[in-house]
């Protein structure tokens, strides 16, 4: 850390420990993928709110308290300023717990495939409902889940069972609940979606599976260049530090650059900048003739262009109650 370690959360070791917390940026496409932006997390109380110690450490004037979603955002920003072309932005549940990160991305019009916690609630039947999301997975029906590749891994496929479930409030809106479950443990992780247009299941599959992209960077720029190699006492040379160590792993003549572009077929761990063309048919189906006496409790979307109707939830889903005012 600037002048000594602070003891903090850190996403890599999954707990609080001593360390610096450091927000980056990573650019996925069918050419390959690279860091490209970071940013050094300052914690408010011990740093932030001592301007004696933010200026010993070098750190420049202006520079205040900001959140993690609140960095990503300036790095977003600052990347699609620069013409950086992209059609999805993905992250974990720190980001997709960000409401203003979530308006950044309506507004400029680029799709997201953001992680939410299982206590994430989320409105079903055209708003009427608000429920858990983690009590939603378990009214849907077996064969509604569909299997599908993420992308390649250590041990071949990364093949998981996925639901999807539309949460749009109002007429036009394309917003779904992407749901993941591991097939042998049964472990739940769970997406909040939006897209300008229609999406097919298999584009937001793949978005959350580019994810992975983000570790695997991690991984090679610790062991090929020294991304955590270092020790520094200030602002300065810690980004001059983070900022080699980037370019020395996207640089052209890097093996490991030749070595993803060799690997890479479509499905892998990407975020793909091309946006799926548009499709004229609607991606909620008419609604089906219910299965029982009982109305469906939601939408479970389905695949472009693929006509079979929604299936209506088992009938115990009437147990759920409405939201209290």
């Amino acid at each position: 850390m600037l002048g000594r370690v602070q003891r903090q959360y850190t996403g890599t070791a999954g707990r609080v420990e001593n360390s610096q917390v450091g927000v980056f940026l990573a650019y996925v496409s069918p050419a390959g993928r690279a860091l490209i932006d970071r940013r050094l997390y300052l914690p408010e109380t011990s740093w932030c709110d001592q301007p004696d110690r933010l200026a010993a450490a070098g750190v420049p004037e202006g520079v205040g308290f900001a959140t993690k979603p609140a960095l990503a955002r300036q790095m977003i920003a600052a990347a699609l300023n620069a013409g950086v072309p992209a059609g999805w932005v993905t992250g974990d549940e720190v980001y997709g717990a960000d409401p203003g990160l979530r308006a950044d991305l309506e507004h400029r019009g680029i799709g997201y495939v953001l992680a939410v916690g299982c206590d994430r609630r989320v409105h079903v039947n055209d708003g009427r409902t608000l429920i858990r999301v983690d009590d939603l997975a378990e009214r849907i029906p077996t064969r509604e889940w569909q299997q599908h590749s993420c992308g390649p891994g250590a041990k071949g496929p990364r093949d998981y069972l996925w639901a999807w479930i539309i949460t749009a409030t109002h007429p036009g809106e394309h917003r779904w609940l992407l749901i993941r479950r591991n097939r042998r443990t049964g472990e739940l992780a769970f997406y909040l979606c939006w897209s300008p247009r229609p999406t097919p299941l298999h584009t937001l599959v793949r978005v959350a599976g580019s994810r992975w992209s983000i570790e695997e960077l991690f991984q090679t720029d610790k062991g090929q260049v020294g991304l955590d190699h270092y020790q520094v006492r200030g602002w300065t040379g810690w980004h001059r530090h983070i900022t080699l160590a980037m370019l020395a792993l996207g640089h052209p003549d890097h093996p490991r650059r030749h070595h993803a572009a060799a690997r890479h077929h479509p499905g892998c761990h990407r975020v793909d900048r091309r946006r799926d063309p548009p499709t004229p048919q609607r991606l909620r189906p008419r609604p089906a003739a219910p299965t029982s006496a009982h109305p469906a409790l939601v939408h479970l979307a389905t695949n472009i262009p693929s006509p079979s109707p929604t299936i209506p939830l088992p009938a115990k889903t009437r147990s759920l109650r409405q939201p209290e005012d």
